[in-house]
């Protein structure tokens, strides 16, 4: 019985809330949710279809596998042609198409690529084959970089000489305020990440709503967190006021996570980096520090920089930036699809072309 009587309130709530959105409701609005997991969480539990017709959600690169660029698709799938390394990686980004294959299909032609649920993993792996080179593909945001940064150090206090981090992490402000730098991108309000904004805190977003004029409100995951989020934007849009407001402050605060940015920083230091659909982008990426250069992968294998332009007719860097939807491109559901991917959007749990494929392929917003 308490179960249902949560239920009902919970419904309730919902009700309400969209109720004091459509009521507060200034003018039609764009609104991007930022990270990957608010699209796959809007799609899922159809909060589009709750929400007038005047606001247009739309996704932006929150996807760390679908930013990663084609380049350093390329040299990870390089590494995996070193018969002495053996390759860990999450459980996404192995079958998003390189220049010419993937991850997944240098390990079907004999290549060692082990999925790994954290860096700890592949750190366990290392110790376990000492005759190997193990390395871990970062990828992500300011959500999972602590966690790698602490494994270095765990390497480096283990004395391994066979582990090593390929460094792809990067970091989300500096990509939100490359997208607001073009004149003729549109947003009305963002829509913050969660998980990376309990790391970075919502002070992270105060330059970006002061130099653009922009609200952002950070949410959690959940429908009602969602529902809130949105309520808050809209809000701020009606009464001309935008600011930074924190709509999970279960989960985040003002500062941060102290702990876990003082690791990012004694490991890591910002550099440029690039991006898929957005280029480059100044201090945006985080690479690994000389002290801790024997564990640096790109600096042990000498990884040769090759440039390359996304798949023939993919869209995915257009997505990411909110110019096209996954509908818009002429191989979505058709030569693109989960099982046989073109882009990496629609590859990743957090991509929002599989977001499209999986719970809207006729969505028209």
């Amino acid at each position: 019985m308490p179960e249902m009587k949560d239920q009902s309130t919970e419904k309730i709530e919902i009700q309400r809330l969209v109720k004091d959105i459509k009521k507060l409701l200034p003018k039609p609005l764009k609104i991007m949710e930022v990270c990957g997991t608010h699209t796959m969480s809007i799609f899922r539990h159809g909060i589009r279809s709750l929400l007038p017709s005047e606001i247009q959600l739309v996704s932006g690169p929150g996807c760390p596998v679908c930013v990663t660029d084609q380049g350093d698709l390329d040299k990870m799938i390089g590494l995996a042609q070193n018969k002495d390394v053996v390759i860990t990686t999450f459980g996404d980004l192995i079958r998003v198409p390189g220049s010419e294959g993937s991850l997944a299909l240098a390990r079907a032609e004999g290549a060692q690529v082990e999925i790994v649920y954290s860096p700890v993993d592949a750190l366990g792996l290392a110790q376990k084959l000492p005759d190997k080179q193990v390395v871990f593909l970062g990828v992500g945001f300011e959500t999972t970089a602590p966690t790698v940064a602490a494994t270095i150090l765990q390497a480096q206090a283990l004395n391994l000489h066979n582990f090593s981090v390929f460094s792809c992490h990067k970091v989300m402000p500096p990509a939100l305020e490359a997208l607001f730098d073009h004149e003729d991108f549109a947003i009305d309000g963002l829509l913050c990440p969660g998980h990376v904004s309990s790391i970075i805190g919502a002070v992270a977003y105060e330059p970006l709503c002061k130099k653009f004029g922009i609200p952002c409100v950070i949410a959690g995951f959940e429908p009602i967190d969602i529902l809130q989020g949105i309520f808050h934007l809209v809000l701020q849009i009606s009464q001309s006021a935008p600011r930074v407001f924190n709509a999970y402050p279960r989960a985040v605060n003002r500062l941060g996570n102290p702990n876990a940015l003082a690791l990012m920083d004694k490991v890591f230091f910002k550099k440029n980096t690039e991006w898929r659909g957005l280029g480059t982008i100044k201090d945006s990426g985080l690479a690994i520090k000389k002290e801790f250069s024997r564990f640096d992968a790109e600096k042990r294998y000498d990884i040769e920089t090759v440039c390359h332009q996304e798949p023939k007719g993919c869209i995915c860097g257009e997505i990411i930036r909110a110019r096209a939807l996954p509908t818009d491109c002429p191989l979505f559901a058709k030569r693109c699809s989960p099982t046989t991917p073109v882009g990496p959007c629609m590859v990743s749990s957090e991509g929002t072309c599989s977001a499209y494929y999986r719970y809207g392929r006729d969505e028209s917003k």
